[in-house]
Parts: C-alpha cells; structure tokens; sequence
C-alpha cells in the first residue's frame, strides 16, 4: 500500500525533478516583506528644501573679495591679512554701509576648512548678512 512516485520503475529509484515549492514560498514572503518596508523607508520628515540658483557671480567694483590659499593665508582683495583682528576690524568698517557691499570667499581647493571657517565666523562676528563662496565651473570632458 504505498504510492508510486516516479516511473515505473524500481521501487528504490531516485527521483531527480527539484521541488521549487519552498523556493517559491520563501520568494512570496520575501517580497511581502519588501513591499511593507518600503514604505516605512521612504516616509521621511517634509521639508521645503532649496532651490539650485547657480548662476555666475558678478564681481562689482564695491564686492570685498576674501581669498584663502592653500596653507591658510587670508587675503583681503589683494592685501594679505595680519591675522582676526585686522579682518575684524575691515568687515566692521564696511558693515555699517548701506547697501552691505558682497563678501565674496575664494578658498584654494587644497585649503583647509577651517581656515575658511574662520572667514564665515568672522564675518558673521562683524554683522555681514551676506556672503558669497566663488567656485569653479566644473570641466566638461569632450
């Protein structure tokens, strides 16, 4: 009393069909549980962020340029800086005008951040409202 399964061949004969039931099982729960996931992954907090406004800055004849070089020296214009105060006391100076003239940095790419961020913080320290950073235009390969 005993079910044959195969041919009909010997009773001890191996059957060499692969049974994709459980692999079709497993794949049904896996994407169950994907698509619940999902959803809970991609639900982020709603924030306004900004607008990319990239256009190319127009240095007026008013603008302050602050150029950083490699190894951390500041420039004023063309005028090399003394150190803090010295930028201090220029940015207080022009942060009184109306309109404030642009703050405009030109940091080298190889100058460390914290040189520039002593720039930020110091202009922020004297009042500036307004900085701007001045960057290449990325090359296009062609």
């Amino acid at each position: 009393m005993g079910m044959n399964v195969g041919g009909g061949g010997e009773e001890d004969e191996v059957v060499s069909a692969i049974n994709t039931t459980p692999l079709v099982d497993v794949m049904l729960v896996l994407l169950i549980i994907f698509l619940i996931t999902q959803q809970v992954a991609t639900h982020t907090v709603k924030v306004q962020l900004p607008k990319d406004a990239n256009q190319p800055t127009q240095t007026k004849l008013g603008n302050v340029v602050l150029a950083v070089t490699a190894n951390g020296q500041a420039y004023w214009n063309e005028v090399p800086l003394r150190g803090h105060q010295d930028l201090l006391d220029r940015l207080e100076k022009i942060a009184v005008l109306k309109p404030q003239p642009q703050i405009q940095i030109r940091g080298d790419s190889k100058a460390r951040y914290e040189s520039i961020g002593r720039l930020v913080a110091t202009c922020q320290e004297a009042g500036i409202y307004h900085v701007d950073f001045i960057t290449e235009q990325p090359r296009t390969a062609q």
